[in-house]
């Protein structure tokens, strides 16, 4: 099997169960990050290095959207607020530097609950339409085949436990065998790794995808990494990027 030049990392925000919703951030919400390889090694990889060295004085840090927001952890020596301030700034400077298509689901669980498709996970959903959107793209780059056959793009996603991983695996391989908007083969191949791997892309949609549900919770509050992203989301021949680059559900 050959492979794409391109890889996709994805991250989430919000409880993807239907048990319980939570008043406060009833959502949830999907973050799919499309990256070329040549720019992730060239690029992606060093920025982000970079602001963990003068930051913390190593690399080992995982940047966790929570844990940053929270002050907790390693995150903990941000509670000076000059030093909060410099580090946000300099994380979103990163973030407006990076070379990546964004695509995302939101799905509000207030109105899932009363619609013909609730007994959906929204996970499920929410991943594809993502994949259907990334793959469109990738076949507009011209990687999703080739004369010679499919080309692979390896989707990354954040280990969540055996029967999470299992559940998320098999949802995974049936929207990529047809269950999907067009019902066809979609070139894809999940790759579960532990948030310990330190993977930069994970990161990544992990920063991204709680600012994005924000904006469609508070509309109005200022969101400073929603403005980067928004630049980043995957549009039409219009510029449009509701229903390409991000999905509202229901």
């Amino acid at each position: 099997m050959r492979f794409s030049d391109y890889i996709v990392f994805v991250d989430e925000s919000g409880d993807h169960g239907m048990d319980s919703i939570d008043d406060g951030y009833p959502l949830f919400v999907l973050s799919c990050c499309l990256i070329s390889k040549r720019d992730y090694m060239a690029t992606v990889v060093p920025a982000t290095q970079q602001l963990k060295f003068s930051t913390f004085g190593h690399d080992a840090v995982i940047l966790h959207e929570r844990e940053i927001r929270k002050d907790m952890g390693p995150f903990a020596i941000l509670r000076n607020r000059p030093r909060k301030h410099a580090f946000l700034q300099a994380l979103t400077d990163v973030l407006e530097r990076t070379p990546m298509t964004v695509f995302s689901a939101v799905i509000d669980k207030r109105q899932l609950v009363e619609h013909p498709r609730r007994n959906e996970s929204p996970y499920e959903l929410s991943l594809r339409f993502c994949l259907e959107r990334i793959f469109y793209s990738l076949r507009r780059l011209g990687q999703s085949d080739d004369d010679e056959g499919p080309l692979l793009t390896h989707v990354l996603c954040e280990s969540r436990g055996r029967n999470e991983d299992a559940d998320l695996e098999l949802a995974f391989r049936r929207i990529c065998g047809g269950d999907n908007f067009a019902n066809i083969h979609l070139p894809f191949e999940p790759v579960l790794t532990d948030k310990k791997s330190n993977s930069i892309g994970l990161q990544l949609a992990d920063l991204v995808a709680r600012p994005i549900g924000l904006k469609q919770l508070r509309p109005d509050q200022p969101n400073r990494a929603w403005d980067v992203i928004e630049g980043k989301l995957d549009r039409d021949t219009t510029g449009r990027y509701r229903g390409y680059g991000l999905k509202c559900f229901p």
